[in-house]
């Protein structure tokens, strides 16, 4: 009987993963082994309640409807052929003529072996597709190889000399969950018959639009930069973010992480800046909060805060905490009241509607299409023209530049079955009312580590030689990474190990060069 739940045990193992493997595939276009790693050590409590309802539904509760099937049609039919031919020890009976040839199977001991070992077969075999399709098995070959790229290329901030106008100038910066040129209609270098982000496409024609051609593009999403946190810290510190496993100490991300990486966060707070940064969910998941605290002393509201300040009741809840709606509302009243202190600020914030695998769509949305992920975008481009139009006729805009950009590419898989194939996928920016101009914002190679040095550059702050991090200022014409080496050459070489990244930048432990 143990051996029997033992066997079934494993059984609902298999089936657990093997369908667990196929719903990810389904539902995320996962890209790397650092992106399900950071996602999969997160505060289960963090992360959105549809998404873990959804996954228990179609994983879970699928596996203990088929494990249990599978008892009941073996016990069924055990019990089926004993009473039809009368036997308890014999599996099989073959009939000769007018006698009964009872064959004993059940105690020969290879073949009891064999039974029980299926189960254990299944589940090697599963547990070898994970490891295949979870990038597992590629990130353990990359880091048998060592790279000196960052030696080579990464320029430390600490030892750049960076100088602010005597007048600084506020920023927000609204990270867009998921967006991407690519909703925009193909005239305008989107990759649809329809343009489901009209109003983002308008920003991006009346402002400055960083672009890999001469229409609307985007940046290349590099690795370690896929996701949400791995978007915010290149973004903010020109480095990707990876996965270090350090024999010593397990990795948690509830605590401090990129320890030597000086971010952006970090430079204006040493000029003066008060930094918030607001979320519509909780800030724990993915160590989101933790990064910003640590990285430029960021007050963070996120939706306990919200539900503290009134913005939603305690027992609301949507999505992943609560929509943008809320979101808008709740960053139009701590503009208010921040615009009106003292010295310069970096408002930050996250969008979430847009969030994979259906988005999140609010009554008033338009249907522009049958596909809901879609109306979510459009909706989303919407909301964020209306914030825009709202901060433009605050008194405190003046003196304040705004970034738009996507934060990674949509993990969503349905919704670009039709886009050719040959099209290059690219995060949206948009710089508005920044203090500097540029003859090179098109046609450029560039990646989202370029933000960092280019948001400084954005704010008036000029940088000695140009780089910082992995990133170069694309206001100054300069030639980036991208533009050097390209794409697939950076990220061979960011999927190494780096003696320089896991010493230097994750955990802070070597003297700076």
């Amino acid at each position: 009987m143990i051996k029997k739940i033992i066997n079934y045990i494993i059984l609902f193992l298999s089936i657990l993963i093997f369908s667990s493997v196929n719903w990810a595939i389904e539902n995320y276009a996962f890209t790397s082994f650092d992106e399900i790693m950071y996602t999969l050590n997160t505060s289960i409590l963090s992360t959105s309640r549809d998404i873990l309802w959804l996954y228990v539904k179609e994983n879970v509760i699928f596996a203990i409807i088929v494990i249990t099937a599978i008892i009941a049609i073996f016990t069924i039919c055990k019990r089926l052929l004993n009473n039809a031919f009368n036997v308890k020890d014999y599996l099989l009976v073959i009939k000769v003529k007018d006698k009964n040839l009872k064959v004993n199977i059940t105690r020969s001991k290879w073949i009891k072996r064999l039974i029980y070992l299926i189960p254990s077969i299944l589940l090697i075999i599963s547990i070898y597709i994970a490891l295949d399709k979870f990038y597992v098995l590629d990130y353990i070959k990359n880091n048998l190889e060592e790279s000196n790229f960052f030696e080579s290329e990464y320029v430390t901030p600490q030892n750049v000399n960076i100088t602010f106008p005597e007048k600084k100038q506020n920023l927000i910066y609204i990270y867009m969950e998921s967006m991407e040129t690519t909703y925009a209609f193909q005239d305008n270098g989107g990759a649809f018959d329809t343009n489901y982000i009209p109003e983002l496409t308008k920003l991006a024609e009346k402002n400055i639009n960083f672009s890999n051609n001469n229409q609307i593009g985007g940046a290349e999403v590099l690795v370690g930069g896929s996701w949400t946190i791995g978007a915010m810290v290149s973004q903010t510190s020109g480095v990707p973010l990876k996965t270090v496993f350090d024999g010593n100490s397990p990795q948690n991300y509830t605590y401090s992480f990129v320890e030597g990486a000086y971010a952006l966060g970090n430079i204006l707070d040493e000029e003066g800046y008060k930094q918030y940064l607001m979320v519509g969910s909780d800030s724990e998941f993915g160590g989101r909060k933790k990064y910003f605290e640590t990285h430029g002393n960021y007050k963070v509201y996120d939706y306990y805060t919200a539900i503290e300040d009134g913005i939603i009741d305690e027992d609301y809840y949507v999505f992943w905490g609560y929509e943008d709606t809320y979101l808008f509302e709740y960053a139009k009243e701590k503009l208010e009241q921040i615009s009106k202190e003292d010295g310069p600020f970096n408002f930050t914030m996250l969008t979430v509607d847009t969030h994979t695998p259906d988005g999140y769509l609010s009554d008033f949305c338009k249907k522009v299409s049958d596909n809901d992920y879609l109306n979510a975008v459009a909706c989303s481009s919407k909301q964020v023209y209306d914030f825009i139009e709202w901060i433009q006729k605050q008194d405190f805009y003046k003196d304040t530049t705004i970034i738009l950009t996507g934060d990674h590419l949509s993990m969503n898989t349905y919704s670009f079955d039709n886009v050719d194939e040959n099209y290059e996928r690219k995060v949206i920016d948009v710089f508005i009312n920044p203090v500097i101009d540029t003859s090179c914002s098109k046609n450029r190679e560039f990646s989202t580590l370029d933000y960092f040095p280019t948001t400084l550059a954005a704010i008036g702050a000029k940088i000695e030689g140009e780089r910082l991090g992995l990133g170069t200022n694309l206001f100054s014409c300069e030639e980036t990474l991208s533009e050097k080496y390209g794409y697939d050459y950076i990220n061979e070489e960011l999927n190494k190990k780096s003696k320089y990244y896991n010493d230097c930048i994750y955990y802070d432990k070597c003297e700076l060069t």
